[in-house]
């Protein structure tokens, strides 16, 4: 027999205490999302709604609840950078997470050195170990099943250039462990952290 489960339609509501889905799609990377507005100011903010979507070409999105200074400035500038968020700048991530007016750099509130791309305008974050330079392909406001156009927006950049820290390569491969990458969890306050007790191999099967 199937085991006892817990049902719901996310339109009634959940009936729970915290809303399970974010903690069942998870722990998710998190877009750690630089970006220059057009008059100039720099911002720095972090989205859990973020991955991969496309590997050759690459390209990674984010998607934003509420039409934030990120999306305005990617709307108008058409680039924008992913930086890796680690365990030791979680801290300062969590920081960039303050509601903050748009004239205010977050790289100033959070303490981060803003570093020049190669192809971007928008700078890298200098303490992130790895970063995307990203150019704009799509940035579409999302819609329900009905057709209702929803106030989320989806920002897809396709990633021009690359940064890694080259203490992050071991013989030439790229060590997930080594980076400790923070993914964000499904609670109020919930994070994890990746390192190598959490890696296990498995190969693709011959077809």
């Amino acid at each position: 027999m199937p085991e006892a489960s817990h049902f719901y339609e996310p339109r009634l509501g959940h009936g729970l205490p915290h809303d399970p889905f974010n903690a069942i799609v998870g722990p998710r990377p998190i877009g750690w999302i630089s970006t220059r507005s057009a008059h100039g100011t720099l911002n720095a903010a972090p989205y859990s709604f973020f991955t991969a979507f496309n590997y050759t070409p690459p390209i990674v999105g984010f998607s934003s609840i509420g039409y934030k200074d990120s999306v305005r400035n990617i709307e108008q500038t058409g680039e924008f950078v992913w930086n890796l968020v680690t365990r030791p700048l979680a801290e300062a991530m969590n920081q960039t997470c303050a509601a903050v007016a748009p004239e205010i750099s977050e790289f100033e509130l959070a303490g981060l050195t803003p570093l020049a791309s190669r192809l971007v305008t928008p700078p890298r974050i200098a303490e992130s170990p790895v970063s995307f330079e990203c150019r704009l392909t799509q940035l579409l406001q999302l819609q329900d099943a009905s057709g209702q156009k929803l106030p989320t927006w989806l920002a897809l950049g396709e990633v021009v250039a690359v940064h890694i820290a080259r203490r992050l390569l071991v013989n030439g491969v790229y060590d997930t462990a080594r980076a400790e990458h923070v993914l964000r969890g499904g609670g109020a306050a919930d994070y994890f952290s990746v390192g190598p007790e959490q890696l296990f191999r498995m190969h693709r099967p011959r077809g």
